[in-house]
């Protein structure tokens, strides 16, 4: 991945450099979102990107809890 693009830290889609939104938390972490979707998906619902379809991080046969 080249410095200029960034993958969406909610649906891992590219975010090209000029588009989407950088939100910095107070730990120092550094979060990107592609779209409006992904930001309230990931801050406001809470939702875990592996049990959605439309995200790249879906994990189709379930997740394995121990």
């Amino acid at each position: 991945m080249s410095l200029l693009v960034k993958p969406c830290s909610f649906c891992d889609r590219p975010v090209p450099k000029g588009s989407g939104t950088m939100l910095a938390k107070n730990d120092g972490t550094v979060l990107w979102f592609c779209s409006s979707k992904c930001k309230k998906n990931a801050l406001e619902l809470k939702r875990d990107p592996r049990k959605l379809k439309w995200t790249k991080k879906y994990v189709k046969g379930g997740i394995k809890r121990k």
